[in-house]
């Protein structure tokens, strides 16, 4: 499995490739992550056993521009074909993950490897996507929009995250039994009874692109002053320093004094924030990305239990039936967002049904032991 990055902070090769690696290798494949950590320096040259994965973070080179890029490039290639590997997965097409995929390919076109070239997309990089949100260069926009275009084409399989993504790649003129639906899981679902927090919390756990900032705010505020004694929490943080402006937001709307700004939290404190969350609320605008993304947040929420209303678009439709594992309202619709939320917070044994009911729908559909058998039908020659 090659990465375009590394674990942190970004979450692609921690959330996902790790996850489904480690579940390969308790099925008896042997499985290498092969990662360029320009993300994250400290783990530059940084080698581990991970659950029976092993892990390889490449030595970074010598920041020094185009140099830099070209020797990290030329070494995640030589170091993912040095292992003899019969799959190597590419995830993402992008970047330094796109750059691999584009070799092996060719690599394979003249006979000097066999090695089956599979690509995972977990969002959608160019037009509408993650383009529209990074602040990329013109002619990176450029080259990532041919990158995601080029290696969707030409690989032998594509894993997709997303009911939208497998749409978008079918639609590239992919054949649709090349293209295999796998989409985020859990490693764990939470067994016992949950416990509520004594006073009521409502949990905002984002990365804050998802959604208008200002209409969210409004929302909370409108919430907070049906509830005088509901606390907030805030999770997660943005790219650009966005839960800033949120907090600003709340501030002006005369809410600040009643929200706990977490900013981003670690994997291992995330049970602690769970637990003291009567209920989250998983806000997501109607936009190609939110559609073609498969929200790792969303899988944390619903294996902890914790009662969820969550607007319905893309994957957060497959994730949640209405009523059974949490409550669907429509995107941007204050109004049916407000009688969703006022509902959970009324009535307890609601909460405690649809708590239940998250657990056992990420546990019979969702568990990354579930999902990697359609992994190994993409690997399949």
């Amino acid at each position: 499995m090659v990465g375009p990055f590394g674990l942190s902070p970004k979450q692609t090769m921690a959330r996902r490739a790790l996850p489904m690696a480690r579940a390969l290798a308790e099925r008896g494949h042997h499985v290498a992550v092969v990662l360029p950590p320009w993300s994250n320096p400290s783990d530059s040259g940084r080698c581990y056993d991970d659950g029976g994965v092993r892990v390889e973070n490449l030595v970074l080179p010598p920041r020094i521009p185009f140099i830099f890029e070209l020797l990290l490039c030329t070494a995640l290639i030589r170091r993912a074909l040095a292992i003899q590997p019969e799959v190597i997965h590419c995830f993402k097409p992008k970047a330094y993950a796109g750059v691999c995929a584009w070799v092996v390919w060719h690599l394979r076109g003249l006979g000097l490897t066999r090695a089956r070239l599979v690509v995972d997309s977990d969002d959608w990089e160019g037009a509408g996507g993650w383009n529209e949100v990074e602040r990329y260069s013109w002619l990176l926009k450029r080259f990532f929009a041919w990158q995601e275009q080029w290696g969707l084409i030409h690989a032998d399989a594509i894993t997709v995250a997303s009911r939208t993504l497998e749409s978008l790649v079918w639609g590239l003129g992919v054949s649709p039994s090349k293209v295999f639906y796998v989409p985020n899981g859990s490693s764990d679902v939470t067994i016992e009874h949950r416990v509520e927090p004594r006073e009521p919390n409502l949990l905002l756990y984002t990365r804050f692109f998802e959604f208008k900032i200002e209409r969210v705010a409004r929302l909370f505020a409108a919430i907070g002053a049906q509830h005088p004694t509901l606390r907030f929490t805030v999770a997660g943080a943005g790219l650009f320093g966005e839960e800033q402006i949120f907090m600003e937001w709340l501030n002006r709307l005369g809410l600040g004094g009643r929200v706990q700004m977490l900013g981003w939290v670690a994997a291992s404190d995330l049970p602690g924030v769970f637990a003291q969350a009567t209920l989250a609320y998983y806000p997501f605008d109607d936009t190609l990305l939110n559609r073609t993304k498969c929200a790792i947040k969303l899988v944390d929420l619903l294996s902890a239990g914790v009662p969820v209303v969550a607007e319905a678009v893309g994957q957060n439709r497959e994730y949640i039936v209405h009523g059974e594992s949490g409550l669907l309202v429509t995107s941007e619709d204050e109004a049916c967002s407000m009688a969703a939320v006022n509902e959970l917070l009324n009535d307890p044994t609601l909460r405690e049904r649809i708590s239940a009911g998250a657990r056992r729908r990420m546990s019979d559909h969702f568990l990354w032991r579930r999902l990697v058998a359609k992994l190994e039908q993409a690997y399949d020659p």
